[in-house]
């Protein structure tokens, strides 16, 4: 099995990233990740560390499912820090995604999503900076979500009616979700409608 953090390394060296910001970001990562080795994957690793986030939409796009963040006060999407037993990063996400929501079926696409360095203010202990990857991750339409330990509430929400207060990086990370998970969509589709002229022409 590969170690998280080659996986991670792996990861952002094959993902396209969607705009000149997200290039620094990802060289940045990598250059953090170099430096600081698999510390940077541990919570105890350090005030700054790698943390996973899941950016969950329902099959038909219109819908996410965010938590009331017990700390910060704000609706976020589910996510939080890398387990030993975590195999990589989209690993940690759909668990966090499962844990915080209560989400039954969840998956993730393959490849990172976006990246997201922030600081963290004063309430939040030890550690000072995430360095957050974003995973896009589809579940039921019909999945009902519960309250967890770490969160006020949890619900679904339209992505034209999000609530407030939002993090401030939510709504974009999430019509990134939107972008990529139509763009797979859209490939799947066409892939199928090409295979099924090819075999029923005349």
């Amino acid at each position: 099995m590969t170690p998280p953090l080659d996986a991670l390394l792996a990861d952002l060296a094959a993902w396209s990233p969607p705009d000149p910001e997200q290039a620094r970001l990802r060289t940045a990562y990598r250059d953090r990740l170099l430096a600081a080795g698999p510390a940077a994957l541990r919570r105890d690793g350090g005030p700054e560390h790698v943390t996973a986030s899941a950016l969950v939409l329902d099959p038909d796009l219109e819908r996410t499912v965010l938590c009331l963040h017990r700390k910060g006060r704000f609706w976020v999407q589910p996510g939080g820090h890398l387990e030993p037993d975590d195999a990589d990063v989209a690993a940690a996400a759909l668990r966090e995604a499962r844990e915080e929501t209560g989400l039954t079926g969840p998956m993730a696409l393959p490849g990172l999503l976006d990246l997201n360095r922030h600081a963290l203010p004063a309430g939040f202990g030890a550690c000072r900076v995430h360095w957050d990857v974003g995973v896009a991750v589809t579940a039921p339409a019909d999945a009902v979500p519960a309250v967890s330990d770490e969160s006020h509430a949890v619900a679904w929400f339209a992505l034209d009616a999000l609530p407030q207060p939002l993090a401030g990086s939510v709504a974009t990370r999430l019509q990134r979700a939107r972008a990529l998970l139509a763009g797979r969509s859209g490939a799947g589709r066409s892939a199928g409608s090409r295979a099924t002229g090819d075999g029923g022409g005349t």
